[in-house]
């Protein structure tokens, strides 16, 4: 199985051994999409995929939805909201078991930190809208790459999805840093602010559209390899996870548009 940039994907069972028959040219033995585990229920499908991901960012969005307009009523949830996903994050990354529990659960803390984070910036008086425009900005991006995907346009191989991990990792590394230097300067290190935030705010947002490609490649090689229709809960939560972050760099892009 390809390697997903969500660490949670990197994880997933392969028992079952791989099938004998030739793959796609390879050599006889050899496949690349793992078996599913044996199980006697219904394998899962694309419709499986699209409901339950529907379904958790509709989780997403009522939770967002409800902090943003509580008047700062409910934003003392944020901080625990937010604990609570990186909990489920961690825990779905190295016991990658599918739970629609556990997948709407960190979708609803997830809307609960980003209606929180939404309605700080709306209070701003310039800032009006900038919610509903991040909001149109991430579903635009997960369309286009949807469509890059499915026509082929931009073919998942390996070494992309190298690139890309990558691209993750140091984003990541990057964000932790800057984090960490700003308990003791202010700015941390300046990459969040200015034309250097904005610069890197682009650049964050185009690693983050191509993980969807990789979630969407991770999705169908589940559906072929055969896995049972509660895995549909897994997949839906790597897609919340990347649309986050998606939404999360954009929202905080416009921010900075609108300041300069």
């Amino acid at each position: 199985m390809r390697t997903s940039s969500n660490p949670a994907f990197r994880n997933l069972p392969s028992s079952g051994g791989y099938a004998s028959f030739q793959h796609g040219g390879q050599a006889a033995g050899y496949d690349p999409y793992p078996s599913a585990p044996p199980t006697a229920e219904r394998p899962i499908t694309a419709d499986d995929v699209v409901m339950k991901t529907a379904a958790s960012l509709a989780v997403v969005i009522v939770a967002g939805v409800l902090t943003a307009m509580s008047g700062g009523a409910m934003y003392a949830l944020a901080l625990p909201a937010a604990l609570v996903g990186i909990g489920i994050a961690i825990f779905m990354c190295f016991r990658p078991k599918p739970s629609a529990a556990l997948t709407l659960i960190y979708s609803a803390a997830q809307g609960i930190v980003l209606g929180a984070l939404t309605g700080l910036f709306e209070s701003i008086p310039q800032m009006k809208g900038i919610g509903v425009q991040a909001l149109i900005g991430t579903a635009a991006v997960f369309l286009g790459m949807l469509i890059v995907y499915k026509t082929g346009a931009i073919r998942v191989t390996p070494r992309l999805t190298k690139m890309i991990v990558a691209g993750v990792i140091g984003a990541a590394v990057l964000m932790l840093a800057n984090m960490l230097v700003g308990f003791f300067v202010p700015g941390g290190l300046g990459i969040r602010n200015g034309w250097l935030g904005i610069g890197i705010g682009l650049l964050f947002i185009v690693i983050a559209a191509f993980t969807l490609l990789l979630e969407f490649d991770q999705a169908d090689e589940m559906v072929r390899a055969g896995y049972p229709a509660k895995w549909a809960w897994f997949t839906a939560f790597g897609l919340v996870a990347s649309l986050v972050w998606l939404y999360v760099e954009i929202l905080r892009l416009l921010y900075l548009l609108r300041q300069e």
